[in-house]
């Protein structure tokens, strides 16, 4: 799925955005860790002015990651509380789901992914950006359990634990995804995230159970 985050509408853009879309355009299209002289020279600025807004480049990759995946997960409606705790939390992974949409999407994302990050010849390198990645999606979690522990609909417990357990949910899903075949996979889909998400919610907040 390519993302952009440039403001939609044709709004004019600040230096600030810029630097972030040419950094999100190496991510998304070179599969590589942006360098501060590789932003610069595509974002058409100065090293000097990519640094005012970006000291360090861990800070430049950790904002274009987290701009990436807000735009890629949009997840307002997690607040939205005229809707159950349990029906918002299960939207919001749903569209984690996104990028292994069909058994073929999910075959060749597992597949790119063993090949960049597992396969013996990956390199360090390409492993230390997949798991930037890992860490932004547990903390874009995190943020929606804590809305929901601020809203008691959250089960007692560590948030970054349930966090994890959540992703590691995806991930399962995610492979069955690229091994089985129709409708009986989508109704499993659908009944381990409903099982997981009633884990981590309590009772009254949850709108059912498991096999609703």
């Amino acid at each position: 799925m390519q993302v952009s985050i440039i403001p939609r509408g044709g709004a004019v853009i600040g230096t600030r955005e810029k630097i972030l879309e040419a950094a999100a355009e190496i991510v998304r299209d070179d599969g590589e860790r942006p360098s501060v002289r590789a932003v610069a020279a595509r974002a058409g600025v100065g090293a000097s002015t990519l640094r005012h807004y970006f000291p360090t480049q861990r800070a430049l990759i950790g904002a274009v990651l987290t701009e990436l995946y807000t735009d890629a997960m949009p997840d307002a409606r997690i607040r939205d509380t005229t809707l159950p705790a349990r029906d918002r939390l299960l939207e919001c992974l749903w569209a984690l789901l996104e990028p292994f949409g069909s058994e073929e999407e999910a075959r060749q994302t597992w597949k790119t992914i063993y090949e960049t990050v597992i396969a013996p010849e990956a390199s360090d390198q390409a492993r230390e950006n997949y798991m930037l990645l890992v860490r932004q999606a547990e903390r874009r979690v995190e943020s929606w359990l804590a809305i929901l522990d601020a809203e008691g609909a959250l089960v007692p417990g560590d948030i970054p634990a349930l966090s994890r357990f959540l992703l590691a949910i995806i991930d399962g899903v995610s492979l069955d995804r690229a091994m089985m075949t129709g409708a009986a996979r989508l109704e499993y889909d659908a009944s381990t995230l409903r099982i997981a998400v009633d884990a981590v919610l309590v009772a009254e907040a949850g709108g059912g159970n498991a096999d609703d």
